[in-house]
């Protein structure tokens, strides 16, 4: 068995409907499970149309409604077989009166988390039953399959966390019976409590509810869809000569998730890590591409597999004579933010300063405020951290001198070796974020192991 994840892009058209279709039909032997993000950019659209109804701009919500519903209706009419387009067609209508009833008897300036947590999951729930009579009218035998009767959670509203063992119960009462005969359809994403109460897991759920199936179902391979070849050397948009990775272990792809790669969620390894069950990064849009194996250890290592950036980063420097040979100034300081919920990146310390980075700032100003009770507190805004990761690191001397010669010229802010010693993390000027990336992969990548790269 197989769980294969369908991203966004590769389900937001009848046109991607048809391929996912396809790469899903070349795979019915290893009896698929496949779970869907909702369609295209609809996650985004229904953010905005809440917080446009939490803050009393009904017409604008219902706007952004409209165009979602227009967008549903259009390509999943599309989609769907003749006889069976207004049995489709009656579900949109009636789950888009049901978001707008929702919308209109939102109390204004009280968007609660739970509410949010229903009208987010919309998205899937739509995409879901979209996908299903695409399959159908591709020839597939699919069920669609509500993931929120199964996946179960806390109640810790837009950030739920799983109940392992309740879930793993009900979907080995639930859906393992169905695969013998049938494609099964589940939209990620979203959960319910042990009350039924829908919860998500916040943005990028889609990629951890499929490896969470996969893991508790014994999956022999978890398939993330997407619009690129896998996991590359450094983002193409940046670097027109990237390489895709064959295969890399759980560890690099980790680092790189966290520091910002954005072909995985950094959730998404943690439960396949556990039961060592393989993820696989692959196009939609190019199916006989291999893609990128991702695997508890590598069979083959290099001295750096890919380079990640995260955008959006500020610099906070403290600085206190108090810190001078004194116990307890670093607790002290990390319990508020720990306090304002705000987490740091990366830290550098020294003898009476600390520089830290955090890419969340709604409460940076509050953390600065109580700060200043005891040290000098500088904020440095629109930096970029750029995270150069690989298992040949930890084994290898010389990795940061062969960063600071390609970056000769311009100004590093922050230096850090990842504790894992597989990463080396800097921060630079996002003026000059491009032409880091740039020069980083030329030092690292201009001759390449055809073992490891493509």
């Amino acid at each position: 068995m197989i769980v294969m994840k369908f991203g966004g892009t590769s389900v937001e058209s009848a046109e991607a409907l048809d391929r996912a279709s396809g790469v899903v039909k070349s795979r019915l032997d290893q009896k698929p499970i496949v779970v869907v993000s909702a369609m295209g950019k609809t996650t985004d659209r229904l953010v905005e149309m809440a917080r446009a109804a939490a803050a009393g701009d009904l017409s604008a919500a219902l706007a952004e409604l409209q165009e979602i519903a227009e967008h549903h209706h259009r390509e999943g009419l599309a989609s769907a077989t003749a006889n069976r387009r207004a049995g489709l067609e009656a579900f949109l209508d009636g789950t888009f009166a049901r978001i707008e009833k929702r919308l209109r008897d939102l109390p204004v300036g009280d968007l609660s988390p739970a509410d949010n947590d229903v009208l987010l999951s919309y998205g899937e729930r739509l995409s879901s039953a979209v996908v299903a009579e695409a399959f159908f009218r591709n020839g597939l035998p699919v069920v669609c399959f509500d993931s929120r009767t199964v996946i179960k959670t806390d109640a810790n509203h837009g950030a739920a966390q799983l109940l392992p063992d309740e879930t793993a119960a009900a979907l080995t009462a639930h859906v393992a019976p169905l695969l013998d005969d049938s494609v099964v359809v589940m939209g990620g994403f979203i959960a319910s409590t042990l009350d039924d109460i829908t919860t998500t897991f916040g943005r990028g759920g889609s990629d951890y509810s499929a490896s969470v199936i996969g893991a508790l179902l014994g999956a022999d391979e978890v398939q993330i869809w997407t619009d690129v070849d896998g996991v590359m050397t450094a983002d193409p948009s940046l670097v027109a000569d990237a390489h895709r990775l064959k295969v890399m272990s759980f560890g690099e792809a980790s680092e790189l998730a966290y520091f910002g790669a954005r072909v995985l969620h950094p959730a998404t390894m943690a439960p396949a890590l556990e039961k060592n069950i393989p993820i696989r990064v692959a196009n939609s849009r190019r199916p006989d591409n291999e893609g990128t194996l991702i695997v508890a250890e590598a069979p083959h290592t290099a001295l750096v597999k890919s380079i990640a950036y995260k955008e959006g980063i500020t610099i906070v420097d403290v600085r206190s004579t108090r810190m001078l040979m004194a116990h307890g100034f670093l607790a002290r300081l990390f319990n508020v933010f720990e306090r304002f919920e705000t987490a740091v990146d990366m830290v550098t310390t020294s003898e009476v300063s600390v520089s830290l980075t955090v890419d969340r700032t709604d409460r940076l100003d509050e953390i600065i405020a109580e700060l200043e009770g005891v040290a000098d507190v500088e904020r440095r805004d629109n930096n970029a951290i750029v995270c150069v990761v690989g298992d040949g690191i930890r084994n290898t001397p010389g990795v940061s001198a062969k960063i600071f010669t390609a970056l000769d010229g311009i100004l590093i802010e922050m230096i850090s070796v990842g504790a894992s010693r597989m990463n080396v993390s800097l921060v630079v000027d996002e003026n000059d974020l491009e032409e880091v990336v740039r020069r980083l992969h030329q030092a690292f990548f201009s001759q390449i192991d055809k073992e490891v790269f493509a």
